[in-house]
């Protein structure tokens, strides 16, 4: 059986710009209906639109959304978009942990402060969100539970140069595996995703490079694309992993991929900070 996001309900931290509206805009596209629990409620200065822009876009699209204003690090916010996304659309059949803070201070300059708010939004965010959605989940028919984060590499070159963002992005990935290991016997799927190369994201134009290694990194529709592909597999057949965008593409026969990056020598893509 082919399956579809068609009338699937996803409840996503983040998303009003960058990969989380790709993928938002990727499910719209099948009908889905997308339940967005984030911040920015009226434009930001250095940052491209606002929840009820991307609400917009996905409606544009095909899909059903839910714009929940509010912020993944307090408890009653995610309670709140928990019990919006069952009231509006009867379930929850995906739960996306997008939202995600960086910071590449190495251990002298991260400030107390900086390193509080990635633990919050990064770990404990896909933590709460994710258990607060579970019963929900468990009423699904194909529950999945997808973060953003990176394989888990304890080489000292992965640990060294920024230690609090790896602890930061690490703990999602361990988060998201432990509820794939607790729930396996029911059938919540629950996996990681990650890129080998950068994104075209304002992370990467704002902090890890400019317009040089905006040009050297492949748009977030590869990103969406690959998130597809996982959120429409058995979730029974596909969890506990720490998944690899380009080969959940190479293993659905793409391996073409200069649509996502028009232009540029595959030699001169920059590879991604943990891989």
């Amino acid at each position: 059986m082919t399956r579809t996001l068609t009338n699937r309900t996803i409840l996503m931290s983040g998303g009003s710009r960058g990969i989380g509206l790709a993928i938002a805009l990727r499910a719209a596209a099948d009908g889905a209906n997308i339940v967005l629990l984030a911040k920015t409620d009226t434009p930001h200065p250095a940052l491209e639109g606002t929840i009820h822009t991307a609400a917009e876009q996905i409606r544009a699209a095909g899909g059903r959304a839910l714009a929940v204003v509010g912020d993944v690090r307090n408890d009653e916010d995610v309670e709140r978009a928990v019990a919006a996304a069952v009231a509006e659309f009867g379930g929850i059949d995906i739960v996306l942990n997008n939202a995600s803070v960086i910071t590449l201070a190495g251990s002298k300059d991260l400030s107390p402060k900086r390193y509080d708010l990635m633990q919050d939004v990064n770990t404990r965010g896909t933590f709460m969100l994710s258990r607060a959605a579970i019963p929900a989940l468990l009423e699904s028919s194909n529950p999945h539970i997808l973060s953003l984060s990176p394989p888990i590499n304890l080489d000292p070159k992965w640990l060294g140069p920024h230690i609090g963002y790896t602890l930061a992005k690490y703990g999602m990935s361990l988060a998201t595996l432990g509820f794939a290991a607790e729930f396996a016997g029911q059938g919540v799927a629950a996996n990681t995703l990650w890129p080998r190369t950068t994104i075209q994201t304002a992370a990467v134009s704002n902090v890890l490079g400019g317009e040089e290694l905006m040009r050297r990194s492949r748009t977030p529709e590869i990103y969406a694309d690959a998130a597809y592909l996982v959120l429409t597999s058995d979730a029974r057949g596909l969890t506990g992993r720490s998944l690899i965008v380009e080969d959940v593409l190479a293993d659905h026969g793409i391996t073409d991929l200069e649509k996502y990056a028009p232009g540029v020598d595959p030699a001169d893509l920059f590879p991604d900070i943990f891989l």
